[in-house]
């Protein structure tokens, strides 16, 4: 007798859009509830495998912890403010969110927010039908030849920006972490915060809800605003001072902003809101009916993907993920870049896919910082890459050397102590590492003329830059290659050009996460990590990576791909160790 498996229990709190709804009643059993509080939530959560949540519901850590059976949370809006992502993280449960769904609503809205302060549109309505018929009191300025500063070159970004274009605006942006997506915005440029603030006739935030965006327009910048600018914030109320602002508006600094969002959620009690100098609305940015039923409809596709398609996890760790989320934890020599790119471009296949470890939804490369580099380059939307956790103990650090070669030494030696933003002091093998210990060192170098330097930050320098100014300079007037070996006459047996090899100090994997999340990086080629199970001679398909199928398309392929080389007896682990796909 066959015993029918149930079929997963899907809770929606509050109504989402229909067709979302219908897509998860043809695979679930589907509950909608609407205005729930916590007490009726910890009585149901129990039976449910999914949760979605559009407005008001709240998912506390106490819910999670109640929710035996649940896999995946997912909102409708573009922000996750609502969940307990940390406890959802802890218990494994997936945390899904729209984002695209919304980012063309709230760029139209914040476009909306700036024609209707700079034409005057509310002001001009209410005299108009107050009876009177008045133009001189609503004499507008244009947006064709100013210029639009965005802060936060994300996804709404990115749709302010083309806006803004079309109409005429000149547009500088400031980003956190600098990508090679603005590369293909040819008429826009990046600049410093302060200098976005000083330049700009109109100043719009586009920047997620986070301790490091915490209050980081203030009065600072208001100070730097040209006095017939205006601002407008649709991103997250949490990033402006509003005590700032409302100064700034009273002084006269600015003409004028727009607010979608407030400190206190509601806003009717806000004074911001009832300036005269701002427009204000009730954080509707993304509410159109197209954003809602693209939210309903993205949340479902990828809960049915998640919950029907759980066969598609890969057993060897291995994804498709795409390229914007991909990002380096180390800076990269643009020559390997150059010439691995023209390899890439007579392939066929993928061979060696490069190590990350997601964080956040993004994806920190471990290890094929160079490989990413050039797919990103050549146009590739997606790549396949090998998942690790962060807390994976199998993943260790250790760290290269570099042979520094085709060099003379003493021209070696001028170049990196003519520099100004390092000091390079002569020491002896003996004393070296206790020098950098006790004088906070960058690394240590030693010629082959038997010359010992110990190369530690200038005063007032920071540390990170002072070290990738320091590669950088020795790996452009020289060639530079990657050594285990410690012993310079070893190496120099191995490569009669050596001039010297520069010893670093070994980083821990803590460091070097923490280093990209804050949107900064390594010198190129420093860090080695050592990974266990990893995997090589893939030799997926190029042309299904470059192809305009969907992530989820290529995510079957890829587990396709992976079981059919398991099943045929084509996989062999190693104890170096690693997988190769190709015996």
């Amino acid at each position: 007798m066959t015993t029918l498996t149930p079929r997963p229990r899907i809770l929606i709190c509050d109504s989402i859009a229909s067709p979302g709804e219908a897509m998860l009643k043809r695979y679930f059993d589907v509950v909608v509830r609407s205005e729930m509080d916590e007490a009726e939530l910890l009585a149901m959560i129990g039976d449910f495998h999914a949760i979605v949540v559009n407005y008001d519901a709240r998912i506390s850590a106490r819910v999670i912890d109640r929710a035996k059976h649940l896999k995946v949370i997912g909102r409708t809006r573009i922000k996750c403010g609502d969940i307990d992502v940390r406890a959802a993280k802890a218990k494994g449960i997936v945390v899904l969110s729209s984002p695209d769904a919304v980012a063309i609503a709230v760029a139209e809205h914040t476009l909306a927010l700036l024609l209707a302060l700079v034409r005057h549109i509310p002001d001009a309505n209410r005299a108009l039908a107050d009876g009177h018929w008045k133009t001189q009191p609503f004499m507008g300025v244009s947006l064709s030849g100013k210029t639009m500063g965005i802060v936060g070159f994300g996804r709404i970004g990115k749709e302010v920006a083309q806006r803004a274009l079309a109409f005429g605006m000149k547009v500088i942006v400031n980003m956190r972490r600098k990508t090679s997506v603005l590369n293909a915005y040819k008429d826009i440029d990046a600049v410093s915060l302060d200098a976005l603030f000083t330049q700009s006739d109109f100043i719009s935030l586009h920047v997620s809800q986070n301790v490091a965006n915490t209050r980081m327009i203030g009065a600072n910048q208001f100070v730097l605003m040209k006095p017939g600018a205006y601002l407008i914030n649709t991103s997250s109320e949490t990033v402006i001072d509003e005590d700032a602002l409302l100064k700034a508006l009273n002084q006269g600094r600015m003409a004028g902003a727009g607010l979608d969002v407030f400190k206190n959620a509601a806003g009717t009690e806000n004074k911001l809101a009832q300036h005269p100098k701002v427009l204000a609305t009730p954080n509707i940015g993304a509410c159109t009916l197209d954003a809602r039923k693209m939210a309903a409809t993205t949340i479902a596709q990828q809960i049915i993907d998640l919950l029907q398609k759980s066969r598609l996890n890969n057993p060897l760790a291995l994804q498709v993920v795409a390229m914007e989320d991909v990002f380096p934890h180390e800076n990269i020599d643009p020559r390997r870049v150059a010439r691995l790119s023209e390899k890439i471009k007579t392939a066929d296949v993928l061979t060696n896919p490069p190590i990350v470890v997601a964080s956040d939804g993004q994806y920190i490369v471990l290890d094929g910082a160079t490989r990413t580099t050039a797919f990103r380059l050549l146009g590739y939307p997606h790549i396949v890459v090998q998942v690790f956790a962060e807390e994976d103990d199998k993943l260790s650090l250790d760290t290269w050397r570099h042979a520094i070669r085709q060099i003379e030494p003493s021209e070696l030696a001028h170049i990196i102590g003519s520099m100004p933003e390092i000091s390079m002091i002569a020491s002896l093998p003996e004393t070296v590492l206790q020098d950098m210990t006790d004088y906070g060192g960058l690394c240590y170098l030693t010629t082959v003329e038997n010359k010992t330097y110990h190369i530690k930050p200038a005063p007032g320098v920071n540390h990170l830059d002072a070290l990738n100014k320091l590669t950088s300079t020795y790996i452009e007037a020289s060639y530079v290659t990657r050594t285990i070996e410690s012993d310079i006459n070893r190496v120099a047996e191995e490569h009669p050009d050596l001039a010297a090899l520069v010893i670093f100090p070994k980083y821990e994997i803590d460091q070097v996460l923490q280093i990209a999340r804050a949107g900064r990086a390594l010198p190129a080629g420093i860090t080695r990590f050592v990974i266990p199970g990893r995997v090589m001679r893939l030799n997926a398909d190029l042309a299904v990576l470059k192809s305009s199928q969907s992530l989820s398309e290529k995510n079957e392929w890829l587990f396709e791909l992976t079981m059919k080389k398991l099943a045929d007896d084509q996989v062999r682990y190693y104890q170096e160790p690693v997988y190769l796909l190709d015996e």
